[in-house]
């Protein structure tokens, strides 16, 4: 495996859902210590093609693999182009995802095919990519980390549905990490607040604002999360922590500890 400071030239890293936000932003910094990337989306070609070519431009190899993770078929061809193209893979980011923003108190708000559509993309969507992958990253020694949420701890987010999805996915995390072992190496990171455009178009620009505001005052390190904020986290678990498996990280500028503050 390699070390946190060497270069990643030999190495590829398959992200999903990466033509923006989190996903964009680890493909990114992968390229830039000279990972090849495999740059999944499901319907943004264009964002995925300009961040293939900001992953060239560091000096990276970069290819395009579309396709929604909730279609097993779907995750098995993404994972046997990118080992096609490449001749192998180290790393596999589950990054994509997808909510409905529904106040928790509105029982109403959730249908039946709500949560199975969120489900389908949240939590079986990375396990079929975790299948898909398990031969090629057992012959390489390779790492996945899924990408969670604060939500799956604190049971506060975008919906009940969300929430749901995202502590199934944490459980699986740990589960996974007991049979991909000793070969491959399985963490979740669990961003709270993450700027950018998927937060603001769900929440309304008030919404997004005042949930920004609140971060910003209550967050013990005054601060919300960049989308390289969390990729630096899902690099350090790639690349640079050989013993650690069955982890989840909060990545939430100290949030949680809010409701302990001293009046």
């Amino acid at each position: 495996m390699p070390e946190s400071k060497a270069e990643l030239t030999d190495c590829v890293a398959l992200i999903t859902g990466a033509s923006s936000g989190i996903g964009a932003a680890t493909a990114r910094l992968l390229a830039r210590r000279g990972c090849s990337v495999a740059i999944n989306y499901s319907k943004s070609k264009e964002a995925a093609e300009r961040v293939a070519a900001e992953c060239e431009a560091l000096g990276a190899r970069a290819f395009l693999t579309p396709g929604d993770v909730s279609d097993d078929a779907a995750c098995r061809r993404i994972v046997d182009e990118t080992v096609a193209h490449f001749g192998h893979l180290n790393f596999l980011v589950n990054n994509a995802g997808t909510t409905k923003f529904v106040a928790h108190k509105d029982l109403g708000g959730l249908s039946a095919e709500d949560f199975q559509r969120i489900y389908a993309v949240n939590t079986i969507g990375p396990f079929q990519m975790i299948r898909a992958a398990e031969p090629y990253l057992r012959a390489t020694r390779g790492a996945v980390v899924n990408v969670s949420s604060t939500a799956a701890i604190t049971a506060m987010g975008s919906s009940l549905a969300y929430v749901a999805s995202k502590a199934a996915l944490n459980g699986m995390t740990l589960g996974l990490a007991r049979v991909l072992g000793p070969e491959v190496r399985i963490n979740s990171v669990c961003p709270g607040f993450v700027e950018g455009e998927w937060l603001k178009q769900g929440m309304g620009e008030a919404g997004y604002q005042a949930a920004q505001e609140t971060w910003n005052t209550l967050a013990p390190l005054r601060r919300t999360n960049q989308p390289e904020d969390i990729a630096a986290s899902i690099v350090f678990f790639l690349t640079s922590a050989p013993n650690i498996t069955g982890e989840t990280l909060l990545i939430d500028s100290g949030m949680r500890l809010a409701q302990y503050r001293l009046k």
